[in-house]
This record gives C-alpha cells, sequence and structure tokens, in this order.
C-alpha cells in the first residue's frame, strides 16, 4: 500500500513540473561586488524591517529590501525583458516595470506575478556582517 502512495505522489510530483526551457533566454545577474555600511546616512531607510533603499550600480539600479530586520535582499532595477528604458519601481513588496507593467515580488526570489511573464527580476547576493552589507552577484 505505501508503495502504491509513493508512486502515485511521485507521478503527481513529475506531472506539475513546469517547464522551464525559456528561461535560458533570461538575463543572469550581472557582474556587481557592492560594499555599503547600514549606518551611511543613504541606508537609513533599510536599517528597519519593511525598509528599502535605491543605490546606484547594476545595469538600472539596486533596491535592498530589509526583509525582517535581519535578512536583505538585493535586486536589480533592470526590466528583466530588457525592452524598458526606465528603471522599475518599488511599491508594496514589488518591482513594477513601467513599460509592460510586469511585477515581480521581492518574497519570492523575483519571481514574476504577472501573467505571461517568466523571467525573474535579476537578484543579487546580499551578505551582512555587522553593520556591513555586501552585495554581489551569486
Amino acid at each position: 500500500m505505501l508503495k502504491k502512495i509513493v508512486f502515485l505522489l511521485s507521478i503527481c510530483l513529475f506531472l506539475n513540473c513546469s517547464d522551464t526551457t525559456n528561461l535560458g533566454n533570461c538575463i543572469q545577474s550581472l557582474p556587481l561586488n557592492l560594499v555599503t555600511d547600514l549606518n551611511n546616512p543613504e541606508m537609513i531607510n533599510a536599517q528597519t524591517p519593511g525598509g528599502s533603499v535605491q543605490l546606484s550600480g547594476g545595469s538600472k539600479g539596486i533596491l535592498i529590501f530589509n526583509k525582517n530586520g535581519r535578512d536583505f535582499v538585493a535586486f536589480d532595477r533592470l526590466c528583466p525583458s530588457n525592452d524598458c528604458a526606465t528603471a522599475m519601481t518599488f511599491e508594496n513588496r514589488l518591482l513594477q516595470c513601467a513599460c509592460d507593467k510586469s511585477k515581480y515580488s521581492l518574497d519570492f526570489g523575483g519571481a514574476p506575478q504577472t501573467d505571461g511573464f517568466q523571467c525573474p527580476a535579476i537578484e543579487y547576493r546580499v551578505t551582512k556582517n555587522g553593520s556591513v552589507i555586501r552585495i554581489s552577484n551569486f
């Protein structure tokens, strides 16, 4: 009986896998190595949970977001479709591309939240040591 259940679950998982063939066409993280200190005046808004700061760097600028007071994420503001001259805007934990109105979640690794879009926002690695934040490509 247990073997049948495991077999059925395996089949369900296999059938529910999404197609990632088009993700190879997505822009990968760009070369980046940026170091900043949370005590810098420009970083004051990123010191509190839910706070964010936009810094220069990357392709269209970098958004640093304080998820919960100790964990930070950083995303390039370049639209994943790379067809927009304007940097993405940030509101309510979502990045939005001004040209096509596509939205990307900071809570889910930059995953697209708009139907028809597959490429995620470009995420960078964030490491924190004391008050020093280092943003780099993975």
